[in-house]
């Protein structure tokens, strides 16, 4: 397995459509930059958040989702509350390829301000908007910025190409539109 560089990202995006939009440089003009880095793609946060909160005294279950759990904003920014955690999804959509593995990392802009995101890996051919988990680790409100980069996506490519693939396992995060909230 090797981790692929900026001219395989390119040469992906732009003949399959991995990422759309696409933006084949790094933007960094007064934002968080996003775009083609060397060898991965920051991906940019969307405006639309569910920031938990526990006015309903719900309790996270995965297996029954309260979503009294959280409140849904839509906003050029949002302010994630101390020691608290807000689930987003990416501007981008992706569609990862038979052979490739995506591990996700912060940007160290906000993991410099105790922001951790975190997102599993894109197992060989899923697609769809990434969901967004940001985590403020921290006793102050933190501020994301919608339509700028939150996190770095790496490629690694496999040898050879997987038996089973998430889209032959029907997974059902398969094609996700919008932020997708815990499943069974």
């Amino acid at each position: 397995m090797s981790i692929k560089s900026d001219r395989w990202i390119r040469k992906q995006a732009e003949a399959h459509g991995m990422i759309a939009p696409f933006s084949e440089k790094q933007v960094k003009d007064g934002c968080i930059s996003y775009g083609l880095s060397s060898y991965g793609y920051d991906l940019r946060v969307s405006d639309e958040f569910k920031i938990f909160t526990n006015v309903n005294s719900a309790i996270i279950d995965p297996k029954a989702f309260d979503e009294r759990s959280f409140v849904s904003v839509q906003a050029p920014s949002v302010i994630v509350p101390p020691n608290s955690f807000a689930l987003a999804r990416s501007v981008e959509y992706f569609k990862i390829p038979r052979d490739v593995l995506t591990i996700c990392v912060g940007k160290s802009t906000y993991a410099r301000c105790g922001i951790i995101v975190n997102v599993t890996p894109f197992e060989p051919e899923w697609e769809g908007f990434v969901t967004l988990e940001i985590s403020n680790t921290t006793p102050l409100p933190a501020k994301i910025y919608a339509n700028e980069g939150l996190c770095q996506i790496l490629f690694f490519q496999s040898d050879e190409v997987c038996e089973v693939s998430y889209a032959d396992r029907r997974g059902k995060y398969q094609k996700q539109q919008g932020i997708v909230l815990p499943k069974l």
